[in-house]
This record gives C-alpha cells, sequence and structure tokens, in this order.
C-alpha cells in the first residue's frame, strides 16, 4: 500500500465518516440527509477536524466508482489509440458498450460514478461554505489561517474537477454550489455548461491564490498545490473553448472561444515560468519508477495524481495493473485494455515512448516474458510487473495512483494555446520540442533535426503536430477521446482509424512491408524480438529450440479489434453519454437528451 501522506489521511478519513457529510446512497444523487452525530459547528471549529473534512472530498476521486476503474479506463474509450475491452458478451449492458458507444441509460455502469461525483461536490460544497466562516479563518493564528486557506482552495479545486467529469460525459448537469442543508430547492435541472464552466473558472482563480506552490511545502505532500490549480484551469479554458455536444444534438464552440485560449496560455506559461515543475529526465521513471512504484516523482512532473489506499474498492482504492495491462500467465488480471495496431505503428522505431506506452506481452511469476499477438497487445503504463509486490498477485487492487495532470501536458497546452492565439512562436515550437527531445532521449546539448519539431511550419500543420505529438505522449492516460471531442475530430478519427486497420490487414500503404509473424526468443526477461516489425518475415523463417513465434500483421485484427471498435459510434449523439435511468426517474426536472 501506499504510505506517502494524502493516502493515509484519505483512510483515516474513510474510516472516520462521522467528520464528512454524504450523500445517502439509498436516496436521489441531489437529496442528502446527514450520517453524523457530528454537524458543521463541530466539523468546522479545529484545524484539524477541517483536514479530515476535506481528506473526505479528496476520496470521491478514488475507488471503483472514481478513478480507480471507471472514471479512468471504462469512461474514456474507445478512441484512435486504444480499444476498450472486446470480446463476448457484447453487447453487454456494461463496460463494452460504453467503449463501443452502444451505451444505453439503464447501463449498469452508469448510476453510481455519476453519485459518487455528486457525493464529492455535496462534500466540497460544505468545505466552501463553511471554511470562510470559521473564527480561525480571519482570526486565527498564521499557521492556522494558511492551513485553512490551503483547504478552502483544494475544495475549490476538487469541486471544479467533479464538475468538469460530469460536463465532458454528460454535457449539461445539474448544478449546486451551495451545502444541501441550506438549499431551497431540491430537484435541479440541467444548467447550461458554459455558466458552470464560467463559475469554476472563477473559483480556480481563487484557488491559485490561496494553496502554496510545490516549492512551498514538504517534498512528501501529494496535496493539490497551486501549479495543479493552474494546470486545471488551462484545461478547463480549453474545454469551455473547445467544441462540444449541445442540446441541439450540434457540436459547437462559442463566438469567444478565444478568450479561453488566453486563459490556457496564461496559466501555462505561469506554470512554465515558475519552474517549480520539469519533465523527469526519462519518460520511463515517471511511469516505472515513480507512479508503479508508489513513490513520488521529485521533478514534479506529476502536478496531480489521485491517491489511492486501503487494498479494496470501499476504502478507494484502484485496480491499474489488474483490469489493464499484462496478464499474470495468460489468465491472471483482465487485460482489457488494447493498444490499436495502427497506434503502435504510428510511434517512430526510436520513440522511446511507444514501448513504455504498449506491452506486447504477458508475464509470468518467474519474470518470463509470454509475448502476445499484435492485435491483442495491451497498454503498458501501469504494468503489473512494475509494481512491487504484485507480479504474482492474485489481488485486484494495487494501490497504484492515477496522474491526473503532467508536465508534459502543461507544456503542449501551451504550445496548442500560443498557437491558436498568435501563431507557431518560438516558445510554442520549444515547449513541443522539450517533451520530443525526452520522448527520443536527447537533451538539449544533442539536437537531432529529426527529433525537435522543425520551423516554418503554418497555424494549421503545427496544430496538426501538437494533435499528434498529445496521440505518443498521452496514450492510455484517459486524455485522449476528450481531447478529440473538444477539437470535434472523434467522428472522423474513429473512422480513419477503421480504414486504417483494415489498410493494415491488406496489407497497402503504408503498411505493405509488416510481418505475418514476429519471432522471439523463449525464456526471455524482456522482449527480444528476433526478426524486424518493420519489414517481411526473412526466408528463411527463424526457428531454433529456443525461438518461438506469434501471428502479427493479419486477419486477426479484424476479428478481435473491427469486430467491436467504435462499432455504435452516431455522431452528434455519442460524444456524451444518457443518464441512468434511476437519475431521471427521480428528478422530475430532468430529461434525457442528446439524442438517448
Amino acid at each position: 500500500m501506499r504510505t506517502t501522506k494524502i493516502s493515509k489521511f484519505i483512510l483515516s478519513a474513510l474510516l472516520a465518516g462521522g467528520l464528512t457529510f454524504s450523500v445517502s446512497s439509498c436516496k436521489d444523487y441531489l437529496e442528502t440527509e446527514p450520517v453524523s452525530l457530528f454537524g458543521p459547528d463541530y466539523v468546522f471549529s479545529t484545524v484539524s477536524s477541517v483536514q479530515k473534512q476535506v481528506l473526505g472530498v479528496y476520496a470521491s476521486l478514488a475507488g471503483d466508482n472514481g478513478y480507480g476503474i471507471r472514471l479512468s479506463m471504462y469512461y474514456t474509450l474507445d478512441d484512435d489509440l486504444m480499444m476498450g475491452q472486446g470480446a463476448t458478451p457484447f453487447p453487454d449492458n456494461e463496460r463494452r458498450d460504453i467503449a463501443h458507444y452502444t451505451v444505453q441509460p439503464s447501463n449498469t455502469q452508469l448510476a453510481n460514478p455519476f453519485k459518487q461525483l455528486y457525493q464529492g461536490i455535496e462534500r466540497a460544497n460544505n468545505s466552501i461554505y463553511y471554511i470562510p466562516k470559521m473564527e480561525l479563518y480571519t482570526n486565527g493564528t498564521e499557521a492556522q489561517k494558511r492551513e485553512l486557506r490551503r483547504l478552502h482552495g483544494e475544495a475549490l479545486t476538487l469541486r471544479a474537477q467533479f464538475y468538469l467529469e460530469l460536463i465532458r460525459n454528460w454535457g449539461d448537469v445539474p448544478a449546486r454550489f451551495l451545502p444541501a442543508s441550506v438549499e431551497t430547492e431540491l430537484f435541479f435541472g440541467r444548467t447550461n455548461r458554459d455558466e458552470i464552466y464560467d463559475k469554476l473558472l472563477a473559483d480556480l482563480e481563487e484557488a491559485a491564490t490561496l494553496v502554496p506552490w510545490r516549492s512551498e511545502v514538504s517534498a512528501k505532500d501529494e496535496r493539490i498545490t497551486q501549479g495543479a490549480v493552474r494546470a486545471l484551469r488551462a484545461r478547463m479554458a480549453l474545454y469551455r473553448g473547445g467544441y462540444s455536444l449541445r442540446l441541439n444534438r450540434q457540436m459547437e464552440r462559442g463566438s469567444n472561444y478565444l478568450e479561453y485560449y488566453k486563459i490556457a496560455r496564461d496559466e501555462t506559461k505561469t506554470i512554465i515560468d515558475r519552474n517549480d515543475h520539469r519533465l523527469n529526465p526519462s519518460f520511463e521513471a515517471v511511469f516505472k519508477d515513480n507512479i508503479a512504484a508508489q513513490r513520488i516523482e521529485p521533478n514534479g512532473e506529476v502536478l496531480w495524481e489521485v491517491a489511492m489506499a486501503g487494498g479494496s474498492s470501499a476504502l478507494g482504492d484502484s485496480k491499474l495493473g489488474y483490469y489493464n495491462g499484462p496478464r499474470l500467465n495468460g489468465s491472471i488480471g483482465n487485460g482489457a485494455l488494447t493498444i490499436l495496431p495502427t497506434y503502435f505503428y504510428s510511434f517512430n522505431p526510436n520513440d522511446l515512448r511507444r514501448d513504455v506506452t504498449a506491452a506486447p506481452y504477458n508475464i509470468s511469476a518467474a519474470s518470463i516474458i509470454q509475448p502476445r499477438t499484435l492485435q491483442t497487445m495491451v497498454d503498458g503504463k501501469f504494468r503489473r510487473d512494475w509494481i512491487p509486490g504484485m507480479l504474482a498477485s492474485n489481488a485486484q487492487y494495487f494501490g497504484v495512483n492515477w496522474p491526473m495532470i503532467r508536465y508534459s501536458d502543461v507544456l503542449l497546452m501551451f504550445a496548442e494555446a500560443e498557437n491558436e492565439l498568435n501563431g507557431p512562436t518560438a516558445d510554442a515550437y520549444e515547449a513541443v520540442n522539450q517533451v520530443r527531445r525526452r520522448a527520443f532521449g536527447k537533451s538539449a546539448n544533442t539536437p537531432d533535426v529529426t527529433v525537435d519539431l522543425a520551423g516554418g511550419l503554418g497555424k494549421s500543420d503545427f496544430f496538426n503536430a501538437v494533435v499528434q505529438e498529445r496521440a505518443w505522449e498521452f496514450g492510455g492516460e484517459g486524455i485522449r477521446k476528450y481531447d478529440l471531442i473538444r477539437w470535434n475530430m472523434l467522428g472522423q478519427r474513429l473512422s480513419e482509424t477503421k480504414a486504417a486497420l483494415a489498410a493494415m490487414v491488406a496489407k497497402k500503404a503504408p503498411y505493405e512491408t509488416l510481418p505475418s509473424t514476429m519471432y522471439f526468443k523463449n525464456n526471455s526477461t524482456k522482449v527480444e524480438w528476433v526478426n524486424s516489425l518493420y519489414a517481411p518475415v526473412p526466408s528463411p523463417a527463424p526457428s531454433g529450440a529456443d525461438i518461438g513465434s506469434i501471428a502479427w500483421v493479419g486477419n486477426g485484427i479484424t476479428n478481435t479489434i473491427l469486430t467491436y471498435y467504435a462499432v455504435g459510434f452516431t455522431p452528434n449523439k455519442s460524444e456524451l453519454m444518457p443518464l441512468h435511468t434511476t437519475v431521471t426517474d427521480s428528478n422530475p426536472s430532468l430529461k434525457q437528451e442528446y439524442g438517448y
């Protein structure tokens, strides 16, 4: 189990649930009832009790119904890089239907994440409402006031994240910014998302003045710091300025969208100029040596991660490394998320991100690699063989944190926003090229013209380069589908990917030289291919007692991927999901929209 500060505090906050306010699991998501003998006068009387309250807000991010699996690995697919769980049963009125865009309002995976997000909002609303009213907030010691301001800023930031997740999955949603105990209205209808976004952007602007920078707190501190607040504000501004599916079932963006790109550019530039956060020199180390190893990344590259702890869903853990990634002996673990062959072959062979993002193998308890076929390749950033003590474990919860925002995202958001406002300036190029140099293992002292994004691109070409760079950088991190939606490119990219997969099966350009079989060294602790990934199988084919083989490019792609991949996608509908039937049944002010 992770033993850093926030995980232990979240665990204690959950166990001491009497210090939090919760949405009743038996009632409508907007209807609350007290679950504690402790009222707000008690909870918001000391700094320590407020800490437990706010850490209870953090807890609403975690577990099966948070970023432990559903918000991170069910809702985020299919995109043009990866496919959610395939095979039968399909349709399943469950996770496969969500991934492949055949989701219905009765889907069993819709209700609980929706409720948990509103639970987090209610907990945050209590903190935001009561903390500034505390006597200690204005008349306490300097240390007390500083800590209470920080807790206030954290609650504002967490509420913004909960609403962002609701909006990007369900569009216009009910919005409430006061505790249920002081509201007079019980049933809320949909609120225009632009109004919600503008409120949250203002909240985050305030939160940035309340929380410290990373360099101003302990190196072991996992709580939200100012870089995370500003990065979230930049991300939210890009969603606000981007396209989204509206109630008229059209993908639209506001005429004032450049105002929001300016917010994104200014916030990311502030983070860059502050220099509190930097890229880890090794892309692999971010995931292998830090996230999977359950250590805080020392360069500040991971601005914010959802801390997981407890060993079960109820105590806020995650299934990262169990639901996805390599399986143990080919049978333990789900191995549910598929790296699309077209994504694998989009990487430059020298791009170090390819073999971190993609794991073409299962693994034995003795660390022996068992290669997988091209069409069953899994994602690798959260692989079980990088998680201490979990290589041979039958457990489903590994305690691996979910990275919310990395510094490379700050750099690429800056480049995108700067280009939209001013074209591809030198600063925009440098932001992209920092990411690219790290990806190829190059430093600023060893430039390589094949690594740096060359100058002279027009605005459109530079944008397309950023789109592609984000694909290579963030595969498997739950970002891509929502990027494509805000760019109004999801349907186009899904169609293009299907066509490219069919071309690969037919060995058409640019895939005509790819091998139909890959040969590998048996009994190896690493993937050792004997033949090239980029050339036909040599004649004679590799052979010997120590050589194994697996099918590579061929009809298996049709049978295992194209049968399921995004098969139900409907433009101007599938960009959002329906409300679960229990939500509309319990709230007369809500009805299904967006074609459901």
